[in-house]
């Protein structure tokens, strides 16, 4: 639960904790959930909002990456659909939902069909799925009715995951709050050493000890690391990715993979009575803070989305932001999507690049560079995911709002109405054509260190969406909305 200011610095300032966490993204809190479950004490700080950068602004896909087959990298795939089955079954059922895609594939595209049909055959027996690699104009019209058809030479189908990226991090953060962490946003880490480190919480500077700290602040990474090391020499590389949401997607039952060259996709993806567009993959030289949304980004993904969709709807929103790379030649696209974990000279941990899909293992591995032994790598539920089977609802709601909650909170959605009982007026709308209900604004500020309207609206809730139909476009341009494909 949110803690008075003056608690916040006393959390911190009281112990020395066994591992101090620096970055609330998915990376950071999935390795606090990970560190509390093999029972180490730890803090996790966050210089902004949990989840206000790049777990909040992704392409909102759990998913094997198809394309990093053509890559040749078979073991990141299985591993990637083994974390997907994970999170689908066991560790977030509520918001880790099966997805089709279809795959079209044009007489001049980049793709020979036999080749794509036996990637994806390939893919499916990975992850295990049950489904024919080739599907005809009809059945795919069905799945998409929007696809552009003129040249088509045939389709692809696979299956893979979607998930609300921001409350899949605040469940991670939950996890290990409930497990007695100390977790902090809006606490700026503004030195490190051996023994820990120095926070900025509430305007007062609070030393930390810790005997071990993770530094996993994602596009920030080199930044923490001079803490340690100010001689430190880049370690990544920024790759910038720009989504753009439109109107549409109405009748959907799959998404669609677009192919643009041999290693690029785009995706067009139905989303909360969206269209999610995008993503670009160009390579971002300036600082994160210097990151934008530009007329031309947002061309290229309606230029590219059009290739398969025959009619877009007005853009309502366009948000981008920043993947971390190994550092190395080459463009962008073809990096691989791998993690690395570096020791600084005082000790430090820091974990690079990776994808939300497998968070889990990059935190497991990061335990264990850390030396924690006996691991248990077996899914855990999170807070909510369990007991989705029986919902008794303190109080009533339509279908549509109680599908809402479950799928944001799963069994916690119970816990969320629950004042609802006293105070009627929480069922009523955060925002006029959404369903998300002031009951998840109050529950997001006591129990999910939400502060400030955005943090509620953005990442607590799907509340942000609702002033998209105005016509005017949400633009989202700074490095707090970094995206990770």
């Amino acid at each position: 639960m949110e803690q008075p200011a003056v608690d916040r610095v006393e959390l911190l300032a009281g112990r020395r904790f066994d591992l101090l966490v620096i970055g609330g993204g998915i990376v950071g809190a999935g390795i606090a959930e990970a560190a509390t479950a093999h029972g180490l004490d730890v803090a996790l700080v966050e210089r902004g909002d949990f989840a206000g950068a790049t777990s909040s602004a992704s392409s909102k896909l759990i998913h094997g990456g198809l394309r990093y087959l053509q890559m040749g990298d078979v073991r990141l795939v299985r591993e990637a659909h083994q974390e997907r089955r994970a999170l689908m079954n066991v560790v977030a059922p509520h918001l880790v939902h099966r997805l089709p895609f279809v795959f079209p594939l044009y007489e001049n595209g980049p793709h020979r069909p036999w080749v794509v049909r036996t990637g994806v055959l390939l893919y499916s027996a990975l992850a295990r799925a049950r489904l024919n690699g080739r599907v005809s104009e009809r059945r795919a019209l069905r799945l998409v009715p929007e696809l552009r058809t003129e040249g088509l030479h045939s389709s692809a189908l696979y299956a893979d995951a979607w998930t609300n990226d921001g409350r899949l991090t605040i469940a991670n953060v939950r996890a290990a709050a409930d497990r007695g962490a100390v977790v902090l946003n809006y606490a700026e880490v503004t030195a490190v050493d051996a023994a820990g480190a120095e926070v900025a919480v509430d305007g007062e500077s609070v030393r930390v000890d810790a005997r071990a700290i993770v530094n996993a602040t994602g596009p920030w990474l080199d930044r923490v690391r001079r803490f340690e090391d100010p001689g430190a020499a880049p370690s990544i590389r920024l790759s910038k990715g720009v989504h753009v949401v439109v109107d549409g997607g109405d009748g959907w039952g799959a998404a669609l993979t677009i192919p643009h060259d041999r290693v690029r996709v785009s995706f067009a993806i139905p989303w909360e009575g969206k269209l999610l567009l995008g993503t670009t993959d160009t390579l971002h030289d300036g600082e994160p803070e210097d990151l934008a949304v530009t007329d031309e980004d947002v061309r290229t993904i309606l230029t590219e989305a059009s290739v398969a969709v025959r009619e877009l709807g007005p853009v309502r929103a366009t948000f981008c932001g920043l993947r971390v790379l190994p550092g190395g030649p080459g463009a962008t696209a073809n990096a691989r999507r791998e993690t690395v974990y570096t020791n600084g000279p005082a000790g430090m941990l820091s974990v690079a690049g990776g994808k939300l899909t497998t968070y889990r293992r990059i935190a497991l591995e990061a335990l264990r560079h850390l030396g924690v032994r006996n691991l248990d790598r077996r899914p855990r539920p999170l807070p909510g995911a369990e007991g989705l089977a029986r919902i008794d609802w303190p109080v009533e709601l339509d279908p549509a709002t109680r599908s809402h909650l479950l799928h944001l909170y799963g069994s916690l959605a119970t816990e969320v109405v629950a004042p609802a009982r006293e105070d009627p007026s929480l069922l009523e709308p955060i925002v006029p054509g959404r369903p998300d209900l002031r009951a998840q604004e109050r529950y997001a500020r006591e129990r999910e260190w939400a502060r400030t309207d955005e943090d509620v609206r953005r990442r607590r809730t799907t509340a942000w969406l609702a002033g998209l139909d105005s016509g005017h476009a949400s633009e989202v341009h700074t490095a707090d909305r970094a995206a990770r494909a």
